[in-house]
């Protein structure tokens, strides 16, 4: 629909589909309503549930503090959906524009927004994930299962993975008075998102804590018992650990694969879109009725060398969702751009951490503010000559003035003595991110530029 009153058609009869019933897809269909969006509005999502939040999962949910039925979002305001819940979407025809769904139904649409967001990475060997008490977490029935096998007192926790999750789910162990070993593949709790200065820091916080640490290893094999019980796990180091409930944390596979052989430019990095979240087929043509918001897109940030990012944040999610929304119901120049700033928060062991920017393309860090001894601390990460992200430890005051510094590309180290400055703050250090062909758990921000395996073409010459 194009304009000469074919978007005021749009918006009063126009039919339009959100796959995803997630924190995305419902922000996005909030605000299409509020600006004006009569027609008829279907929501379709592979779990039985409405939109929950998913945070609280791997903080109070395992704590006991909350249960997984009670995650739900708040609603801003009242949709009139029609909701397709528990059952997923299989297929995209573009031209047809028809979405097949699982029980054999098709869903037409003007409009398509595609918000299928990632799933947990599983444990590769499928009979050793089918023991009992071996989990992943992701999803709301994943959270109560996890907290009422914890709540239970095994005897030990394994935490395959030491990113954000899995180090979350570390420290509610132990905060729940749990043993709890974690192995982790990189030389540090979070070192593929933070880099191994802050890595450092995080694995004397596990320490600390009581976790029993492994770095450098991966975890070869799980061993059941006669009963079909997980009760072991063997290290490539030739160490065995006992336990009976072991998290697999092994970061997030994005839900394209239902888009398989549809000419949309979707692969395992996500789906790729443009800065107005216009999605694009196979040949990089960008379309006018596919959208893309939150975890499942990839798309260009002018801040970050139009690189193209793929973002698992709550807040991004819900400021892609509003930018798609509001393009999908205008024409032109009334379009915007996403520009959200990265930002992400963890809680563990008792310390906020938060991030702005990318800090994962930094080469150098400065702790600028605070000490790292102290757990107290803000660290500013450099790329090419210019402030590109930071990260706080209990000292989170400081993050609108640091994204200030990246949003107006400041120079690093940045040119200021601050009021807070401890002799590590002097000098910068390099980053020290691992070696990206080596595999970490947990980049909450991906750099995904152009994977020639994420689509196969074949070019058929014309025949004259």
């Amino acid at each position: 629909m194009s304009a000469d009153g074919s978007l005021e058609r749009l918006k009063r009869d126009g039919r339009i589909v959100v796959v995803g019933a997630s924190l995305a897809g419902l922000r996005a269909a909030e605000t299409m309503r509020e600006k004006g969006f009569t027609g008829s509005l279907t929501m379709i999502g592979d779990e039985p549930y409405e939109p929950y939040d998913r945070p609280p999962l791997s903080k109070q949910v395992l704590l006991g503090k909350a249960t997984a039925d009670h995650t739900a979002l708040p609603r801003r305001r009242g949709i009139d959906a029609k909701w397709r819940l528990g059952v997923a979407a299989t297929g995209l025809d573009m031209a047809a524009r028809r979405v097949r769904l699982a029980d054999g139904d098709e869903v037409e649409y003007d409009r398509l927004l595609i918000a299928t967001g990632v799933r947990a990475r599983p444990w590769p060997n499928e009979e050793e994930a089918a023991l009992e008490g071996v989990f992943v977490l992701r999803t709301r029935d994943d959270a109560a299962a996890l907290e009422h096998s914890l709540a239970a007192g095994p005897r030990r926790v394994l935490v395959i993975g030491a990113g954000f999750t899995g180090s979350e789910i570390a420290s509610a162990c132990r905060e729940r008075g749990l043993p709890v070993t974690v192995a982790e593949l990189g030389a540090a709790p979070l070192v593929g998102a933070l880099g191994g200065v802050i890595g450092e820091v995080a694995a004397e916080m596990h320490r600390e804590h009581g976790v029993d640490l492994r770095t450098g290893v991966m975890v070869t094999g799980l061993e059941g018992d006669p009963a079909g019980r997980v009760r072991a796990a063997h290290l490539s180091d030739g160490a065995t650990v006992e336990a009976d409930v072991v998290i697999v944390s092994l970061g997030a596979q994005r839900n394209t694969e239902w888009l398989a052989g549809s000419g949309l430019g979707a692969g395992p990095r996500g789906i790729a879109c443009d800065a107005g979240c216009r999605a694009f087929n196979i040949w990089g043509i960008v379309t006018d009725d596919i959208y893309v918001a939150g975890d499942v897109a990839r798309s260009p940030h002018a801040l970050f060398g139009y690189q193209f990012l793929s973002l698992e944040h709550w807040g991004n999610a819900v400021a892609q969702a509003e930018t798609a929304a509001h393009n999908m119901l205008s024409e032109g120049m009334d379009r915007r751009p996403h520009v959200w700033v990265p930002a992400f928060w963890s809680s563990q062991f008792g310390v906020n951490i938060k991030s702005v920017g990318v800090p994962s393309m930094g080469t150098e860090i400065l702790i600028s503010q605070g000490s790292r001894a102290e757990r107290r601390f803000t660290g500013v990460y450099g790329y090419q000559g210019r402030v590109i992200g930071a990260v706080t430890f209990d000292q989170s005051r400081w993050l609108p003035f640091y994204q200030h510094l990246i949003e107006t590309t400041t120079p690093f180290p940045p040119p200021f003595t601050t009021v807070d400055r401890r002799p590590e703050g002097h000098k910068a250090l390099p980053a020290d991110f691992p070696d990206p062909s080596v595999p970490t758990h947990g980049p909450t921000i991906t750099l995904s530029g152009y994977s020639p395996a994420d689509q196969t073409m074949t070019f058929t010459p014309a025949r004259h």
